[in-house]
């Protein structure tokens, strides 16, 4: 029987040998980094082709029935058997948690996990469902805030990322990500702000791009438009 050890390193021969490479390996074209705006762009389209670019998948949903279904057909192709399900508003008001249990699926959610001894389900879980701050159009990136029911961990340990998102979270550039008020009680940031531009890469092995090796090999996100 192979050693945890030997098991990682065989996977990452493979995928070196394989040359795994994210999205459709075409070059990102700069752009005005301001002229990204809701006047002149359709952010939607934009940041589904800057994140299929970086290798993410945008799945876009016309209400919330359509959002809940993409979830759970997304769940079931990936044969992910344990969901853990962050908290937050959008994810509340989905119901996720009930409509991914009665599919099957056992669901962990991080509100409920003693932070104490919450390491394992973090690391069996098949894919981690969260909610975002924002995504940026121009870049591609999906932007998330750490909060107690949604921790850095949530995007980063499960193979496969799933974030939920609306139209309306969308902004043009890293300009509009920022409060520009000067008002103190605006300018309170978490302790940790997780910018998400494709699945995980390293190009330090063989100066190949490998994804996948220290953190989630896929990541999509389900785009709520209405």
């Amino acid at each position: 029987m192979n050693s945890p050890r030997e098991e990682f390193l065989s996977r990452v021969r493979q995928a070196v040998n394989a040359g795994n490479r994210p999205g459709l390996g075409q070059n990102v074209e700069p752009c005005d980094f301001r002229g990204i705006s809701e006047a002149n762009t359709n952010l939607v389209r934009h940041f589904r082709d800057q994140f299929a670019a970086v290798g993410g998948a945008c799945h876009v949903a016309s209400d919330g029935e359509a959002c809940i279904q993409e979830v759970l057909s997304l769940v079931s192709s990936k044969s992910a058997n344990r969901i853990l399900l962050g908290g937050g508003k959008l994810i509340d008001e989905l119901g996720l948690a009930d409509r991914l249990k009665g599919s099957g699926a056992e669901v962990i959610l991080v509100n409920e996990l003693n932070p104490a001894a919450c390491r394992e389900p973090f690391f069996v879980a098949d894919a981690g469902i969260s909610c975002v701050h924002c995504l940026v159009a121009e870049t591609g990136s999906v932007v998330l805030h750490s909060a107690p029911g949604q921790p850095r961990s949530l995007s980063l340990l499960p193979p496969v990322h799933i974030a939920v998102a609306q139209r309306n979270q969308i902004v043009g550039d890293l300009f509009d990500l920022f409060p520009s008020s000067s008002d103190p009680s605006e300018q309170i940031l978490p302790s940790c702000i997780t910018f998400i531009t494709g699945p995980s890469k390293t190009g330090d092995i063989e100066l190949k791009l490998v994804t996948g090796v220290h953190g989630p090999g896929e990541v999509h996100v389900i785009l709520l438009e209405s």
